[in-house]
């Protein structure tokens, strides 16, 4: 992608000395366009062709425990100038900065894309959309609403900071999601699908519009003939399919350094203990090619890194931007992430996962006399202080006998995050990962979850009345594949 008075190293250079120029422990620039497009049929028809070009700077200033922040679009050197004025008089204090000579940053992590988005016409973009919004409306007469939603992103980046990183990256990812909405005798029932990652056009190489399409459908028809869900306490055996909303949700977050620095985490002062079952490790792996969260490098300079979090049930550590290490004289994990030139960096997960057993995953069907499949995780909300989760089941299925039989709806899991990890007593081989719009502080940043097949021993199953966990700090996790993110793409799911 081709910039407009891309300012260069020594201007940058020339910012950073007026950033400090009043003092602070560290400063740093990161600058930013982004080129996106999406596209969306609804009502059997093209009812939206969006492209946008956002372009514009951050700088940060950080004194001791204070951080200022100033962004504009102006990437002029008096523009950038300016703002560097700005953050620097609100950070007074701190050692007196020494900027020294910008050196190129290298990252181990290739995310070469074969086929440019910029580089497909608008016209075949549309014509993916139209073949899945033909193939899902001609599958069963009982859909009765079809949405497909396509989006692309393209964003240079240039970061630099006092320390000497200089770092210039592209980065690409697309995304497309086909939901289906069918009526019956039931009731209405919603299916959905998606298909994204750090790849361009190349993503329909992965699963042709077709089969998402008819993923989507086959989920909503399926729902239709499912029976209420059984409630109570009894085992749940977490598909690979399912994603790893629970990982992300009722784990990842907890074991984000700036919640645990603040007394949000349940995993604060925990390190060295067991806090899951010895066959849970748990792993954040910006590293991982082609996959939703994968960067190489933050967006603050750091290459991408894969952190071992959780290893055979011990906590090992957690995720660090630089302000967070900092605090700790550690040095950051590559989580130092931001939504855009206008929001600071925090941390923030990128792939996490549970990493994979050695188990058939059928094995472990076979070896659960009852309970409930789960192979869709949906919406939810979770209490990030404590762990407790209530989740909605977007598809399940019970368990009898050691096979799967028929198709439930209405299911919820109820629990606490570390102590449904400490029960889980089978792991399957597989792995299988969702992709995302993780929402943090106001900011919205691309994230892919993923967990193998794993049965919990025992997790409450209710109906949709579950109760809301207890606490301030909720957060409420949508199931919303139809609707905008931040970039300009639609999600399986956004978190906030």
């Amino acid at each position: 992608m081709e910039w407009l008075d891309r300012p260069g190293k020594e201007a940058l250079q020339n910012v950073l000395q007026v950033a400090m120029q009043h003092g602070g422990d560290f400063a740093d620039i990161f600058v930013e366009k982004k080129v996106s497009q999406g596209i969306g049929c609804e009502d059997d028809k093209i009812e939206r062709l969006s492209s946008g070009v956002d372009v514009g700077a951050g700088i940060r200033v950080i004194a001791g425990e204070a951080t200022a922040y100033a962004y504009t679009n102006d990437l002029t050197v008096e523009g950038l100038t300016q703002a560097a004025q700005v953050a620097s008089h609100a950070a007074q204090g701190g050692a007196q900065g020494q900027v020294v000579d910008l050196r190129p940053a290298l990252s181990p992590v290739d995310l070469t894309v074969e086929l440019p988005p910029d580089q497909v016409t608008v016209d075949d973009k549309v014509a993916h959309v139209l073949r899945a919004n033909q193939q899902a409306r001609s599958m069963d007469e009982r859909i009765k609403q079809v949405s497909v939603m396509y989006a692309d992103v393209v964003q240079a980046v240039t970061v630099a900071n006092s320390e000497g990183v200089y770092m210039e990256d592209e980065r690409v990812r697309s995304r497309f999601v086909v939901h289906a909405v069918a009526a019956g005798d039931s009731g209405i029932q919603t299916g959905y699908e998606s298909l994204g990652g750090t790849v361009g056009f190349e993503l329909f190489r992965e699963k042709e519009p077709e089969a998402v399409a008819q993923a989507a459908v086959n989920r909503a028809l399926l729902l239709l003939s499912a029976q209420p869900a059984p409630t109570g306490k009894m085992p749940v055996v977490m598909a690979g399919s399912a994603g790893g909303t629970m990982v992300h949700e009722a784990c990842g977050h907890g074991l984000e350094a700036d919640l645990v620095q603040k007394g949000l985490s349940v995993y604060g002062g925990k390190l060295g203990q067991s806090v899951a079952s010895p066959l849970v490790t748990v792993i954040d792996d910006g590293t991982l090619a082609g996959k939703y969260g994968a960067l190489r490098f933050d967006d603050e300079g750091t290459p991408g890194q894969r952190t071992v979090l959780i290893e055979e049930g011990e906590l090992k550590g957690y995720m660090y931007d630089r302000f967070t290490a900092a605090k700790e004289k550690r040095a950051s994990t590559g989580n130092g992430r931001r939504e855009s030139y206008q929001h600071k960096p925090i941390p923030r997960m990128t792939n996490t996962i549970i990493a994979p057993g050695k188990e058939d995953p059928t094995a472990i069907i076979k070896d659960t006399p009852r309970g409930l499949l789960v192979t869709r995780m949906g919406g939810g909300q979770v209490n990030t202080t404590t762990g407790d989760f209530v989740f909605d089941v977007a598809e399940g299925y019970l368990i009898e006998k050691g096979e799967v039989t028929h198709a439930v709806r209405g299911a919820t899991l109820t629990g606490n995050g570390p102590e449904a990890l400490k029960v889980v007593d089978r792991v399957g081989s597989d792995l299988g990962f969702a992709i995302g719009t993780c929402g943090k502080d106001g900011q919205g940043v691309p994230v892919a979850d993923a967990q193998p097949t794993m049965r919990m021993k025992s997790l409450i199953v209710g109906g949709t009345g579950a109760a809301e966990p207890s606490g301030p700090q909720i957060r409420r996790i949508e199931a919303m594949p139809w609707n905008e993110d931040v970039d300009g793409g639609y999600g399986r799911i956004r978190r906030r």
